[in-house]
């Protein structure tokens, strides 16, 4: 292979939005990925015809002008995705076993408006709670990126209690689990999770909520796109195998254990720092304690993901999220896993080409590892009648306990799919298939949030791991990783004029 400017390991979205960032300001750039698609939980997957989407399944921002869609914009994919924009009056459903739903809506003033209808005597609380929200999430906006800055602060809400933040707000004990019912999405730990994580997803969705529509590998495939335009390569079936040092820096890359080797003047790892520091060789530099450190940091649950997919015709479309909770605590996670008594599910409805039925829902629950840790020897495809009688089980829960809230759901499913933590483990390189990487802990964020720069002079860091999760904590990483090699004042005021 030739040599290269920049060298990108995975492809997921941190490695691809990189890539773009780079190739179109003239570097080099090459995406190396270990399997045979590219996108990471952007990739989506065909069974029985039915397409299935990884990890994503809503983003917020999107509406023009917003900060997703000014990345996107920038990235030079915006126009070719097919968006749907979820319900503004119920984008997001929390559903309680004693029958209640709270719908969150779109703008935040019809925000405060629906969930005063159900919470009168909360309207002011609401508002407040609202206020610290668009303080957090008008830390990224174009605005600011316009200004030639990334981002204008934000650690001081790093060091804040999510779920404190909510209850100096809010007095009502129902309201302040509505709010925080969506927290599925952050890995939500009521003892650890900050208010910067839930305030920035919880921003960026009520601004501009938005589904993909055939499947988010579009994503994926338009930023390669984008790459292959600007020169770039973009290899699959090409693991990184060890990442060869002299001194303190690289020198190349060894794909598929010796069958080839990458040169590049720079190397970006957008995979988990904890699998970067394994592929070191020859490593004097990074010190035993950064690996410790590294080692010790608590990875987020993983998740149980079950695919219904559906009749033709059978099941109406609805362009919202339930957040089905099987507790009044929302942030207890403390479901009795063996026995199905299941926490909480996030069920999300798929669109068909019309978007007038449903084509498949998918039904995602919490799972320690430690449910799937005597398989973990094995791969995917090749586990066992034992785990496949696992999956079967516990999705017929899963399901059974969605059709509590959903009657007749069963009756309308044409076929299933499960994917379990090992299914990420093994597709996402993560650790134990963590589904959002590291625990971002609020009594120390110094500690849990990585720098894209290395001790290594050309190697660097991006992806869910260094900020916060999710398509848009993703993006905002690529940014900052690049702009080490760019310049932020630069990068920024380009993303923010694009």
């Amino acid at each position: 292979m030739k040599p290269y400017d920049v060298a990108i390991i995975g492809s997921g979205l941190g490695g691809l939005a990189s890539g773009v960032m780079l190739s179109r300001e003239g570097m080099r750039v090459c995406i190396l990925e270990q399997q045979a698609v590219v996108g990471g939980c952007f990739q989506s997957f065909c069974r029985r015809g039915y397409r299935l989407d990884t990890g994503i399944h809503y983003v917020g921002s999107l509406e023009e002008g917003q900060t997703m869609y000014q990345y996107f914009k920038y990235l030079g994919i915006v126009d070719r995705l097919n968006l749907q924009r979820l319900d503004e009056e119920a984008f997001d459903v929390m559903c309680f076993t004693d029958g209640m739903r709270y719908a969150h809506a779109m703008g935040y003033e019809r925000f405060v408006n629906r969930l005063s209808e159900a919470f009168p005597h909360e309207r002011a609380g609401l508002q407040d709670y609202c206020r610290k929200l668009q303080q957090v999430g008008g830390l990224i906006k174009p605005d600011v990126l316009r200004s030639g800055v990334l981002s204008s602060g934000g650690m001081e809400y790093m060091g804040l209690s999510a779920r404190q933040e909510i209850a100096d707000s809010i007095r009502d004990e129902r309201l302040r689990n509505v709010l925080a019912g969506n927290n599925l999405l952050y890995s939500g730990l009521a003892k650890k999770s900050s208010f910067y994580e839930h305030a920035m997803i919880n921003h960026s969705n009520i601004e501009g909520a938005h589904c993909f529509v055939g499947g988010t590998q579009q994503v994926a495939d338009a930023l390669v796109e984008e790459i292959r335009r600007h020169g770039g390569d973009v290899y699959t079936r090409a693991t990184v195998t060890s990442i060869h040092l002299e001194g303190d820096r690289v020198t190349y890359l060894e794909i598929n254990g010796g069958e080839e080797r990458i040169e590049a003047k720079e190397v970006i790892a957008a995979i988990h720092p904890l699998r970067m520091l394994e592929l070191l060789e020859n490593n004097t530099i990074i010190k035993r304690a950064f690996f410790s450190r590294v080692r010790a940091l608590e990875n987020s649950f993983g998740l149980f993901t079950t695919y219904l997919m559906m009749k033709p015709g059978r099941w109406p479309y609805q362009a919202r999220n339930y957040y089905l909770h099987n507790t009044s605590d929302v942030w207890n996670r403390q479901a009795d896993y063996r026995g199905c008594n299941i926490s909480t599910v996030l069920l999300c409805m798929q669109p068909d080409e019309a978007r007038r039925s449903t084509e498949v829902i998918t039904l995602l629950t919490p799972m320690p590892y430690e449910m799937v840790a005597r398989w973990e020897e094995s791969r995917t495809g090749h586990r066992g009648e034992e785990y496949e009688a696992f999956k079967a089980h516990y999705a017929a829960c899963i399901t059974a306990f969605a059709e509590a809230f959903f009657p007749g759901l069963r009756e309308a499913v044409a076929a299933v799919e499960v994917a379990s933590p090992l299914t990420y483990r093994d597709y996402t390189a993560t650790p134990q298939g963590s589904a959002y990487g590291i625990v971002k802990d609020y009594h120390n964020p110094i500690v849990s949030h990585l720098s894209a720069r290395t001790k290594i002079g050309n190697l660097f860091l991006t992806g869910q791991n260094l900020n916060v999760h999710g398509c848009l904590g993703v993006a905002v990483s690529a940014a900052v990783t690049c702009s080490e090699l760019l310049g932020v004042e630069y990068l920024a005021k380009k993303i923010g004029h694009a």
